[in-house]
Formats: C-alpha cells, sequence, structure tokens
C-alpha cells in the first residue's frame, strides 16, 4: 500500500485534463482507487494525531484524607479493642472499680535535654532547658506516671453524661503540659495556647490539625476511638510532643504522678480484659508488659479482671523494670 501511494504513477494521471470518474483503461482506474484509499488513509493519519487514537485513559484515582483517616482509626481501634467483629457477652451484673498503681524499679535515667532552635525568646527565655517527658517518676514513691490503661471490649457500658466542662490541653513556654490524656469520644476538649507566639497542634490520626493563634484556644471534639494512644505534635516546633487516646466507652485512666490510676463503673461479675500502654515501652505499639501470672498479663500488654459488684477491686503495685520501657 505504502508502495502505491508514493508512486507518483499510480497518484496522478498522466493526461492532463482526464476524467476521473470515466475511463476504459484499467490501469487508470486503479491508479485512482489507490489515490483515493491513500487520500482516505492520510486523513484518518492526521485524526488520529489531533484527537488520539491510542487506549482511553481513566483518572488516576485521588487520595481521600478523611476516608484514610477513619480506615486508620478503624484497624487501631481493632488491633487494641479485640478481635474484629466480636462481640463480648454479658455473663455478670452490676458495676466496680479497678484500681492499681505503677512502680519503676530502680533508678531512672536523667532526662534528655531536647534542641530547641526556634523562638528561642520564648521557649528557652532567661536560659530555661527543656526537657524529654516520656519517662517521669516519682522521686518519693517511684510511681510510673502517663500510664494508659483501657478496657479492650465490654459486654456492657454504664450510661453516664457526658463532663459538660471541656478538657484543657494547654502549651506554654513551648510544650505540652499535659505529655498524655484521656478523653471519650464527643468530649469537647479545649486546646489552648498560653505562649505569646503561634503553634500548630497537630492530632495524628484525626482531622484537627490547626494553628492555634498566641494567648488564644479552640475546641476539638474526637470523633471516633483511636485504639493505641495517638501522637500529637506542634508543626511548628518540632520536639514538642505528647500523646492523646479516646474511648467510646470512657472506660480509661492516664496514671497520676504516683503511678495510681482510677476507672470506675466497669461491668462486674465477669471478665474484663484490659490492654497498658506507655510511651517508652518496648513491647508492640507501646504496649506494656509486666510479670503478673496470677492476672494472665500478656506481653501485648493486657490482663483480666473480674471486679466485684458494688466494689472497689486493686490490682496492687504493677512492678514496672528499666528493661521494660527502654532506659
Amino acid at each position: 500500500m505504502r508502495n502505491l501511494c508514493l508512486s507518483r504513477e499510480n497518484c496522478l494521471p498522466r493526461r492532463v485534463g482526464l476524467t476521473l470518474g470515466v475511463s476504459s483503461r484499467p490501469g487508470l482506474q486503479w491508479s485512482v482507487a489507490n489515490c483515493l484509499l491513500c487520500t482516505m488513509l492520510l486523513c484518518m493519519t492526521l485524526l488520529c494525531t489531533m484527537t488520539g487514537c491510542g487506549q482511553s485513559r481513566l483518572p488516576a484515582p485521588t487520595p481521600d484524607s478523611e476516608a484514610a483517616i477513619a480506615l486508620r482509626a478503624s484497624l487501631a481501634s481493632d488491633s487494641a479493642g479485640g478481635a474484629g467483629g466480636s462481640e463480648v457477652v454479658s455473663t455478670g451484673t452490676g458495676w466496680g472499680t479497678l484500681t492499681g498503681r505503677f512502680v519503676f524499679v530502680g533508678s531512672p535515667p536523667a532526662a534528655k535535654q531536647l534542641i530547641v532552635d526556634k523562638d528561642t525568646a520564648v521557649c528557652t527565655a532567661e536560659g530555661r532547658k527543656l526537657f524529654d517527658q516520656s519517662l517521669q517518676v516519682d522521686e518519693a514513691t517511684g510511681g510510673l506516671a502517663n500510664v494508659v490503661v483501657f478496657a479492650r471490649k465490654v459486654s456492657r457500658v454504664k450510661e453516664r453524661e457526658m463532663p459538660e466542662e471541656p478538657l484543657v490541653f494547654d502549651q506554654k513556654v513551648c510544650e505540652f503540659l499535659t505529655p498524655v490524656f484521656a478523653a471519650r469520644v464527643g468530649q469537647p476538649i479545649d486546646v489552648r495556647n498560653s505562649d505569646p507566639i503561634g503553634h500548630n497542634t497537630n492530632v495524628s490520626g484525626t482531622s484537627f490539625n490547626q494553628l492555634i493563634p498566641a494567648g488564644e484556644g479552640t475546641l476539638f471534639t474526637p470523633a471516633r476511638e483511636t485504639g493505641m494512644p495517638t501522637m500529637v505534635t506542634c508543626n511548628i516546633h518540632p520536639w514538642m510532643k505528647a500523646y492523646a487516646v479516646f474511648r467510646e466507652d470512657g472506660y480509661v485512666a492516664v496514671t497520676a504522678a504516683d503511678g495510681s490510676f482510677t476507672i470506675p463503673d466497669l461491668p462486674a461479675g465477669e471478665e474484663v480484659e484490659l490492654q497498658v500502654w506507655h510511651e517508652r515501652s518496648t513491647g508492640p505499639n507501646g504496649a506494656l508488659a509486666a510479670d503478673m501470672p496470677e492476672l494472665g498479663w500478656s506481653s501485648k500488654g493486657r490482663f483480666t479482671v473480674t471486679l466485684e459488684a458494688d466494689g472497689t477491686t486493686d490490682i496492687g503495685e504493677v512492678q514496672i523494670p528499666a528493661s521494660a520501657v527502654g532506659s
């Protein structure tokens, strides 16, 4: 076909004035047909060039950040909250309270000084130094602060009103005043900035990532569970770090400075599995292990108790060796 189209003899009659539609010469009729065919092919080629004849392409999918956040939170909740889709069957009645105290065994290492290289006129005013807060041990009692304890799954939840006053989460002198905090899903949180400079508070796993102007604050209401605690950072000052845990049922506590914790109104008369977490834990995803076989304490930081109705169950002192928190 290419040879036919490129041949001058095939595409042009040799005699001027020849009528294309009528000819008694078969060779000439064949040449005219070839010429018309070549013209059609040329037009098709030009059309493909302008409009594209290749396989059409669908637009590339765009990332859905909200869906990603929801999926991430759902997976984390399944991991920390129990077997996905399984329901806990209620076998008891009444409600009970769980208490205990975490104690650090040995001498804790000295806290490391943080590198502060922004807004030093405020963050390190008058020679002030900032230190890592991930391991806080009470000098007098050896209590281990900021241990998170929460129920993984429960068969029933006691109805309680949502706290009216928002939980205050403040940042001052370029550090979070509460390194670890817990809240219920739907509980308002007053994210404050008590510094004369701006901070950008970012709660990982949620849509909250906002600039908090100097001396101001804003409300944040968690919409879903976090599973294990999630990190809170400041995008402006990278050394600032805290952790938050949000639970639907509110069965969660963070140990105080002396290492003590209390979770009230847990289902009584049936087994309740609890999860334990610490920022410095060497266990998977921060799971804190302990040598307490009587509670069935696992390497995943989980133990099981059965509470008495209208009573308080004290698991006693939970000793945490230095090796368990990477010190």
